[in-house]
């Protein structure tokens, strides 16, 4: 492992969208994201990141000064156009106007067609906490996730996060794959020679393995829960949620007709790139109740769950967002920890690209 200073980090990532040509304020906001992803434990949505983000660049595939455009709307919801654009760039923009329509219509909805990844989905849901909105986000991604009972991956890993104000207590904060793993976790384990856990993935056949590189074969994700008797279905229902609130609503490429970002899969398939989708809200706490009534209730309910006892041999019952928040804390202070292969591939970006001062540890 290689150690970082976190703002140094960020200084090297908003260098290299600086060289791709994005404006400065979209450099440091990309930068921003990709880093909090690092902070929160969520490497696999982080620095990594970059080689395909540069990938795009180089072929040509995204716009790093894109034309966003409002295509439609009413008080309360918008439909964005990102002009192929970063959806690191593309999707704080989108966030932002929800939260403008949650503040004049109570609640915000905005979709995203033609945009990419966007990063970490709890990076836009927590922009609503400070402002007493409860924020919502989720997007649709690269096809690598086979539907209950099919061998052919047709849906993504499809996120979803919810970020939710409290009083004296930390936010509630889930931020979660719809799919039992995301692939970036997969190509950390490849990287480091793991397994990935039994029950998570099939090959070509639906034949259940644990080949962390399976995905580049032909192979799928499960859907989270596995087979039908533990769930899958379940799983797939959500995921096909996430698709077509993010896709289909607003006119991306949803499912199997997503154009690739990753050289090992398939061809196209659609006959346009759209790109792929996402789905902001915002919702505004005093639509309902007062935001100090609320948030001293949502207090409640998380030290109730707090008190939960916790099975043997476990410390205690935690709230989504405490791992993520206790990372922040801990690497803010220690450095970034970066894999021996991430750290390799932001070397070559740096060479490549004649940035100098990245000091790795």
């Amino acid at each position: 492992m290689k150690t970082i200073d976190a703002a140094d980090l960020k200084d090297f990532v908003k260098e290299v969208f600086l060289v791709m040509g994005c404006t400065p304020e979209d450099a440091v906001q990309a930068a921003d994201i990709l880093i909090r992803a690092e902070l929160r434990g969520i490497g696999s949505h982080g620095a990594m990141r970059l080689v395909e983000y540069v990938n795009l660049w180089k072929n040509k595939r995204v716009n790093v000064r894109p034309e966003i455009k409002v295509i439609n709307e009413t008080i309360g919801t918008a439909l964005i156009d990102g002009g192929k654009g970063f959806g690191l760039i593309v999707a704080p923009k989108a966030m932002r106007l929800a939260i403008k329509k949650a503040k004049e219509a109570g609640t915000g909805w905005v979709a995203v067609r033609n945009s990419y990844h966007f990063g970490i989905a709890g990076y836009f849901a927590m922009m609503a906490l400070e402002h007493d909105m409860i924020g919502i986000a989720m997007t649709n991604a690269n096809p690598l996730v086979a539907p209950t009972y099919s061998k052919e991956p047709l849906l993504g890993t499809n996120p979803i996060a919810v970020a939710v104000p409290a009083g004296k207590e930390p936010p509630f904060v889930a931020d979660f794959a719809t799919a039992p793993i995301a692939r970036g976790k997969l190509d950390q384990k490849f990287a480091v020679g793991e397994l990935a856990p039994e029950g998570l993935l099939q090959d070509v056949n639906g034949e259940p393995v644990t080949d962390p590189d399976i995905l580049s074969k032909g192979g799928a994700i499960k859907t989270l829960g596995g087979d039908k008797e533990h769930g899958g279905h379940k799983g797939y229902c959500m995921t096909s949620i996430v698709d077509i609130l993010s896709a289909v609503l607003p006119g991306a490429n949803f499912g199997p007709l997503v154009v690739p970002t990753l050289g090992y899969l398939a061809g196209e398939k659609a006959t346009e790139d759209k790109g792929i989708g996402h789905f902001f809200g915002a919702i505004r706490i005093d639509a309902f109740q007062t935001a100090r009534e609320f948030k001293d209730y949502m207090d409640l309910w998380i030290k109730t769950f707090r008190k939960a006892t916790p099975v043997d041999g476990k410390d205690e019952v935690l709230i989504p967002g405490d791992i993520e928040r206790n990372s922040e804390e801990k690497k803010i202070e220690d450095g970034i920890e970066l894999p021996e292969n991430v750290a390799k591939n932001l070397m070559d970006i740096a060479r490549e690209l004649d940035i100098t001062g990245l000091m790795l540890k």
